[in-house]
């Protein structure tokens, strides 16, 4: 087949890459209706609050929204403004979308999503990225976008063996760009999709450019003499690191019994929601993320019955014995305020070329969907500079 590739040209590859629409039958789409109608809630907790976990008040109006207020139709044609694809590397179907731009010169450019999130974190950037001008920029920062779904995550489906850490997507990301055509690219993510781009760093295969992050997930060893160079705003971060604890135990669970808990989320849409409340409650109430994306991407897993495979990083990571890694690769950080805190002096321990480091006064974990014009700017700045 044909793809247009790094110019905007057209290359042919002999690897298998298909074609894809996103289009869930109207059965599932009934099938979702009759659940929320049934939806029975547990007993309130005192207070109806955050502290315990999702709380009914949050649930109700979300379930009402869900079923009475949201199109998904309309969402699964936003996403398939963008062209869709299949592949299979490494015996796994990967699922992305591929944005060339008509620029010459543009750089190739990996866009590697969160967790609980998925490709759709990246909708609004595609156009400002790919198209600069045409939203107000240069057509210098023009990049060519490829946005993938980890590996058992949306479209990227089933998940067909054990063994997938963030390394192993690390290498099928670069195989893919290699099958696209690209020589050299560089990497974008947060969250999961920020580590999957440090062990990019790590590998540093042949072109690559870097990794603009959102977090670096670097935590303090035990040396004392670590603490020498923190700052106040060092020793904040450390706390808000000690809150983030106090509310991750979706980590625990999902790096113990993964599959345990997908149970009830795979039967329940109102506990698909409930589950994916960072989307909501990380940064403690300051999520700037609207109802309609949340119920975009926690449909969109609902859908493809994803939960038990999205789970199982946090246990295959946990269970992988890797040594420690340290990346060598040029390294950028945008840091928003009700984020989890990149710690400078123990991020720059882990990663010794750190070239680029912003900070940004409002937006939290999902910046991509709360801030994307401010996310979109540093990429370019990033990679301009490089």
């Amino acid at each position: 087949m044909f793809l247009y590739g790094f110019y905007g040209k057209p290359m042919s590859t002999n690897e298998s890459i298909q074609s894809f629409t996103v289009n869930i039958d109207q059965a599932d789409l009934d099938d979702l209706q009759a659940r929320l109608a049934r939806t029975r809630l547990p007993e309130a907790a005192p207070g109806d609050d955050w502290d315990l976990g999702t709380p009914n008040h949050y649930l109700r109006d979300m379930v009402d929204q869900w079923q009475n207020k949201f199109d998904w139709r309309e969402q699964e044609a936003r996403m398939n403004q963008f062209p869709h694809y299949l592949t299979e590397i490494d015996g796994q179907n990967v699922h992305f979308i591929h944005v060339p731009s008509a620029v010459e010169g543009a750089t190739p450019l990996l866009l590697l999503h969160t967790y609980p999130g998925s490709f759709v974190d990246f909708l609004d950037m595609i156009g400002p990225l790919t198209d600069p001008a045409a939203y107000g920029g240069s057509s210098s920062d023009a990049f060519s976008v490829v946005v993938p779904s980890m590996p058992g995550f949306a479209f990227s489906t089933p998940l067909v063996d054990r063994g997938w850490t963030m390394a192993r997507v690390a290498r099928t990301y670069d195989t893919l760009m290699r099958r696209l055509g690209y020589e050299s690219y560089g990497a974008h993510g947060s969250d999961g999709g920020a580590m999957i781009s440090r062990e990019l760093g790590v590998l540093n295969p042949d072109g690559f450019l870097g990794l603009h992050v959102l977090q670096l997930f670097s935590f303090p060893s035990g040396d004392p003499t670590e603490f020498e160079k923190f700052t106040p705003e060092d020793y904040a971060a450390l706390e808000h690191l000690k809150w983030f604890q106090d509310v991750g135990g979706y980590n625990a669970i999902n790096s113990t019994r993964p599959q345990t808990v997908a149970v009830g989320i795979s039967d329940s849409p109102a506990g698909q929601l409930a589950w994916n409340e960072l989307f909501n409650n990380f940064g403690n109430g300051t999520s700037l993320v609207t109802p309609e994306q949340i119920l975009t991407e926690v449909s969109l897993y609902w859908f493809t019955n994803t939960s038990a495979a999205a789970g199982r990083y946090h246990y295959e990571e946990a269970h992988a014995d890797a040594e420690p890694q340290v990346n060598h690769a040029p390294t950028g950080v945008a840091v928003f305020a009700d984020d989890f805190k990149t710690i400078r002096p123990l991020a720059e321990r882990d990663n010794t070329n750190i070239v680029h480091w912003s900070m940004f006064k409002d937006g939290g974990h999902f910046a991509s969907l709360e801030r994307p014009g401010d996310v979109t700017e540093d990429l370019r700045k990033f990679f301009r500079n490089l």
